[in-house]
Protein backbone atom coordinates (compact mmCIF):
# COMPACT_ATOMS: atom_id res chain seq x y z
CA UNK A 1 0.00 0.00 0.00
CA UNK A 2 1.43 3.58 -0.58
CA UNK A 3 1.70 5.86 1.57
CA UNK A 4 1.10 9.47 1.32
CA UNK A 5 3.74 11.87 -0.25
CA UNK A 6 3.68 14.34 2.62
CA UNK A 7 4.94 11.84 5.19
CA UNK A 8 7.51 9.80 3.28
CA UNK A 9 9.83 10.08 6.36
CA UNK A 10 7.51 7.09 8.26
CA UNK A 11 8.02 3.96 7.42
CA UNK A 12 4.37 2.10 6.24
CA UNK A 13 4.05 -1.33 7.70
CA UNK A 14 6.11 -3.91 5.40
CA UNK A 15 4.45 -5.62 2.91
CA UNK A 16 5.39 -9.27 3.19
CA UNK A 17 6.68 -11.50 0.46
CA UNK A 18 7.44 -15.16 0.44
CA UNK A 19 10.72 -16.26 -1.76
CA UNK A 20 10.44 -19.70 -3.16
CA UNK A 21 12.51 -21.21 0.24
CA UNK A 22 9.59 -19.44 2.33
CA UNK A 23 11.93 -16.71 3.63
CA UNK A 24 10.03 -13.89 4.10
CA UNK A 25 10.67 -10.46 2.17
CA UNK A 26 9.83 -7.15 3.68
CA UNK A 27 8.94 -4.77 1.13
CA UNK A 28 7.62 -1.20 1.17
CA UNK A 29 5.48 1.03 -2.05
CA UNK A 30 5.52 4.99 -1.93
CA UNK A 31 3.69 7.09 -4.43
CA UNK A 32 1.28 6.43 -7.51
CA UNK A 33 0.62 2.70 -8.55
CA UNK A 34 0.48 3.57 -11.87
CA UNK A 35 3.68 5.40 -12.21
CA UNK A 36 6.96 4.05 -13.64
CA UNK A 37 8.75 1.50 -10.98
CA UNK A 38 11.96 2.07 -9.49
CA UNK A 39 13.31 -1.15 -6.93
CA UNK A 40 15.53 0.36 -3.76
CA UNK A 41 17.96 -2.62 -2.87
CA UNK A 42 20.06 -1.55 0.10
CA UNK A 43 23.38 -2.83 1.54
CA UNK A 44 25.08 -4.86 3.77
CA UNK A 45 23.84 -4.54 7.64
CA UNK A 46 21.38 -1.44 6.34
CA UNK A 47 17.56 -1.55 5.34
CA UNK A 48 15.15 0.34 3.11
CA UNK A 49 14.50 3.12 5.54
CA UNK A 50 18.59 3.49 6.42
CA UNK A 51 19.57 3.79 3.06
CA UNK A 52 16.86 5.16 1.52
CA UNK A 53 14.22 6.76 3.48
CA UNK A 54 16.55 8.94 5.91
CA UNK A 55 18.65 9.94 3.25
CA UNK A 56 15.68 11.33 1.16
CA UNK A 57 15.84 9.03 -1.62
CA UNK A 58 12.35 8.20 -1.32
CA UNK A 59 11.09 11.02 -1.56
CA UNK A 60 13.48 12.58 -4.24
CA UNK A 61 12.23 9.38 -6.28
CA UNK A 62 8.23 10.24 -5.29
CA UNK A 63 8.62 13.60 -6.26
CA UNK A 64 9.94 12.74 -9.67
CA UNK A 65 7.22 11.14 -10.11
CA UNK A 66 8.33 7.53 -9.89
CA UNK A 67 6.05 4.72 -7.88
CA UNK A 68 8.99 3.21 -4.94
CA UNK A 69 9.70 0.19 -4.29
CA UNK A 70 11.77 -0.60 -1.36
CA UNK A 71 13.29 -4.39 -0.36
CA UNK A 72 15.07 -5.49 2.68
CA UNK A 73 17.28 -8.35 1.98
CA UNK A 74 16.52 -11.39 3.75
CA UNK A 75 18.80 -10.63 6.69
CA UNK A 76 17.61 -7.36 6.91
CA UNK A 77 15.35 -4.84 8.00
CA UNK A 78 11.66 -6.33 8.61
CA UNK A 79 12.40 -10.25 6.31
CA UNK A 80 13.21 -13.03 7.96
CA UNK A 81 17.14 -13.74 9.15
CA UNK A 82 18.02 -17.46 8.93
CA UNK A 83 21.27 -18.84 10.31
CA UNK A 84 21.91 -20.93 7.89
CA UNK A 85 24.52 -19.66 5.02
CA UNK A 86 23.25 -21.53 2.00
CA UNK A 87 20.00 -19.34 2.65
CA UNK A 88 22.42 -16.70 1.15
CA UNK A 89 23.81 -17.35 -2.53
CA UNK A 90 24.01 -13.61 -4.51
CA UNK A 91 21.61 -15.90 -7.06
CA UNK A 92 18.91 -16.38 -4.16
CA UNK A 93 19.02 -12.51 -3.38
CA UNK A 94 18.78 -11.88 -7.25
CA UNK A 95 15.65 -13.89 -7.42
CA UNK A 96 14.42 -12.75 -4.35
CA UNK A 97 14.06 -9.33 -6.43
CA UNK A 98 12.57 -11.25 -9.33
CA UNK A 99 10.10 -12.93 -6.92
CA UNK A 100 9.07 -9.49 -5.45
CA UNK A 101 8.47 -7.73 -9.30
CA UNK A 102 6.36 -11.05 -9.68
CA UNK A 103 4.32 -10.65 -6.77
CA UNK A 104 3.83 -6.76 -7.44
CA UNK A 105 3.05 -7.47 -11.43
CA UNK A 106 5.95 -5.08 -12.48
CA UNK A 107 7.22 -6.05 -15.57
CA UNK A 108 8.99 -3.25 -16.50
CA UNK A 109 11.32 -1.27 -13.96
CA UNK A 110 14.54 0.55 -12.86
CA UNK A 111 16.80 -0.15 -10.28
CA UNK A 112 18.94 1.45 -7.83
CA UNK A 113 21.27 -0.49 -5.14
CA UNK A 114 23.59 1.11 -2.91
CA UNK A 115 26.41 -1.78 -2.23
CA UNK A 116 25.80 -5.66 -1.56
CA UNK A 117 22.51 -3.94 -2.82
CA UNK A 118 24.20 -3.01 -5.89
CA UNK A 119 26.11 -6.37 -6.17
CA UNK A 120 22.91 -8.03 -6.34
CA UNK A 121 21.66 -5.56 -8.81
CA UNK A 122 24.57 -6.79 -11.74
CA UNK A 123 23.13 -10.10 -11.25
CA UNK A 124 19.06 -8.49 -11.78
CA UNK A 125 19.82 -6.12 -14.79
CA UNK A 126 21.78 -9.09 -16.28
CA UNK A 127 19.33 -11.98 -15.97
CA UNK A 128 16.22 -9.62 -16.55
CA UNK A 129 17.22 -7.22 -18.80
CA UNK A 130 13.61 -7.35 -20.42
CA UNK A 131 12.43 -5.81 -17.17
CA UNK A 132 15.35 -3.65 -15.57
CA UNK A 133 15.75 -1.14 -18.48
CA UNK A 134 18.34 1.23 -16.38
CA UNK A 135 19.99 0.71 -13.39
CA UNK A 136 22.39 2.63 -11.00
CA UNK A 137 24.80 0.90 -8.70
CA UNK A 138 26.41 2.54 -6.02
CA UNK A 139 29.44 1.72 -3.95
CA UNK A 140 29.64 -1.83 -6.14
CA UNK A 141 32.78 -3.61 -5.34
CA UNK A 142 34.14 -6.61 -7.73
CA UNK A 143 35.01 -9.69 -6.54
CA UNK A 144 33.92 -11.61 -3.36
CA UNK A 145 31.03 -9.56 -1.81
CA UNK A 146 32.65 -8.82 2.50
CA UNK A 147 35.68 -10.91 1.28
CA UNK A 148 37.70 -8.77 3.78
CA UNK A 149 35.17 -9.74 6.66
CA UNK A 150 37.46 -12.16 9.34
CA UNK A 151 34.70 -14.19 9.81
CA UNK A 152 36.50 -17.01 12.61
CA UNK A 153 36.73 -13.67 14.29
CA UNK A 154 33.17 -12.71 14.42
CA UNK A 155 32.17 -16.07 14.83
CA UNK A 156 34.35 -15.92 18.24
CA UNK A 157 32.84 -12.89 19.57
CA UNK A 158 29.74 -14.16 19.15
CA UNK A 159 29.90 -17.15 20.68
CA UNK A 160 32.55 -16.20 23.37
CA UNK A 161 32.87 -12.83 23.66
CA UNK A 162 36.06 -12.62 21.76
CA UNK A 163 37.52 -9.11 20.92
CA UNK A 164 37.14 -8.54 17.37
CA UNK A 165 41.01 -7.13 16.29
CA UNK A 166 41.35 -6.87 12.60
CA UNK A 167 39.88 -3.28 11.62
CA UNK A 168 38.27 -3.66 9.31
CA UNK A 169 35.99 -6.56 10.90
CA UNK A 170 35.71 -4.07 13.75
CA UNK A 171 34.21 -1.51 11.11
CA UNK A 172 31.55 -4.06 9.72
CA UNK A 173 30.96 -4.71 13.56
CA UNK A 174 30.08 -1.45 13.96
CA UNK A 175 27.82 -1.12 10.75
CA UNK A 176 26.01 -4.08 12.10
CA UNK A 177 25.39 -2.46 15.58
CA UNK A 178 24.18 1.38 14.02
CA UNK A 179 20.86 0.07 12.74
CA UNK A 180 17.97 -1.86 15.07
CA UNK A 181 17.20 -5.05 14.81
CA UNK A 182 20.41 -6.30 13.29
CA UNK A 183 21.11 -9.62 13.97
CA UNK A 184 24.92 -10.67 13.98
CA UNK A 185 24.81 -14.35 13.34
CA UNK A 186 22.30 -13.82 10.31
CA UNK A 187 24.95 -11.48 9.37
CA UNK A 188 27.44 -13.56 9.76
CA UNK A 189 25.16 -16.17 7.83
CA UNK A 190 24.90 -13.89 4.63
CA UNK A 191 28.97 -13.43 4.25
CA UNK A 192 29.73 -16.80 4.23
CA UNK A 193 26.99 -17.40 2.03
CA UNK A 194 28.57 -14.67 -0.22
CA UNK A 195 32.00 -16.97 -0.16
CA UNK A 196 29.96 -19.94 -1.46
CA UNK A 197 29.26 -18.39 -4.66
CA UNK A 198 31.97 -19.48 -7.18
CA UNK A 199 31.78 -17.58 -10.48
CA UNK A 200 31.81 -13.99 -8.33
CA UNK A 201 34.29 -11.97 -10.48
CA UNK A 202 32.89 -9.72 -13.48
CA UNK A 203 33.25 -11.34 -16.68
CA UNK A 204 33.14 -8.85 -19.52
CA UNK A 205 31.23 -11.43 -21.96
CA UNK A 206 29.09 -12.02 -19.37
CA UNK A 207 28.14 -8.46 -18.49
CA UNK A 208 24.78 -6.62 -17.97
CA UNK A 209 24.04 -5.03 -21.45
CA UNK A 210 21.55 -2.52 -20.27
CA UNK A 211 22.77 1.19 -19.41
CA UNK A 212 23.88 1.42 -15.96
CA UNK A 213 25.45 3.79 -13.58
CA UNK A 214 27.82 3.19 -11.12
CA UNK A 215 28.27 5.49 -8.60
CA UNK A 216 31.34 5.39 -5.80
CA UNK A 217 32.88 7.46 -3.69
CA UNK A 218 36.15 9.64 -4.20
CA UNK A 219 37.05 8.28 -0.55
CA UNK A 220 35.57 4.58 -0.83
CA UNK A 221 38.12 1.71 -0.88
CA UNK A 222 36.36 0.07 -3.34
CA UNK A 223 36.71 2.89 -6.09
CA UNK A 224 38.91 1.09 -8.39
CA UNK A 225 36.68 -1.99 -8.00
CA UNK A 226 33.63 -0.36 -9.19
CA UNK A 227 35.58 0.92 -11.56
CA UNK A 228 36.78 -2.91 -13.13
CA UNK A 229 33.00 -3.56 -13.15
CA UNK A 230 32.04 -0.74 -15.13
CA UNK A 231 34.28 -1.34 -17.44
CA UNK A 232 33.35 -4.78 -17.68
CA UNK A 233 29.19 -3.52 -18.79
CA UNK A 234 29.27 -2.27 -22.25
CA UNK A 235 26.64 0.82 -21.94
CA UNK A 236 27.94 1.74 -18.55
CA UNK A 237 28.85 5.64 -17.30
CA UNK A 238 30.53 6.69 -14.01
CA UNK A 239 30.48 9.33 -11.75
CA UNK A 240 32.39 9.60 -8.44
CA UNK A 241 30.96 11.12 -5.84
CA UNK A 242 32.39 13.71 -4.37
CA UNK A 243 34.06 13.78 -1.22
CA UNK A 244 32.38 10.58 0.12
CA UNK A 245 33.12 7.42 1.48
CA UNK A 246 31.41 3.69 1.71
CA UNK A 247 29.47 4.59 4.17
CA UNK A 248 28.08 8.50 4.01
CA UNK A 249 27.74 7.63 0.35
CA UNK A 250 23.86 7.53 -0.16
CA UNK A 251 23.64 10.67 1.82
CA UNK A 252 24.85 12.48 -1.39
CA UNK A 253 22.72 15.59 -3.20
CA UNK A 254 25.26 15.35 -5.93
CA UNK A 255 25.05 11.24 -5.93
CA UNK A 256 21.20 11.52 -5.79
CA UNK A 257 21.02 14.14 -8.87
CA UNK A 258 23.21 12.35 -10.94
CA UNK A 259 20.71 9.29 -10.47
CA UNK A 260 17.74 11.00 -11.06
CA UNK A 261 19.35 12.40 -14.22
CA UNK A 262 20.76 8.91 -15.78
CA UNK A 263 17.24 7.17 -14.62
CA UNK A 264 14.95 10.18 -16.82
CA UNK A 265 17.48 9.09 -20.04
CA UNK A 266 15.86 7.42 -23.09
Amino acid sequence: MAVPLSDLTRMPDPQLIYAADGTRLATYSWGDVDAPVVVLVHGFASSTRDTWVLTGWARRLTDAGYRVLGIDLRGHGKSDKPHDPDAYAIGTLATDVETVLDTYLVEDALYVGYSLGARVGWEVVRDLPQRIHRAVLGGVPDGIPLERLDIEQVRANIEDGTPVEDQTTKNYMTLTSRVPGNDLRSLLALAEGMRQTRTIDPDPSNAPTRPILFATGTKDAVLEGSRTLAAAAPNSSFFEIPDRHHFNAPGSKAFKDAALEFLAGS
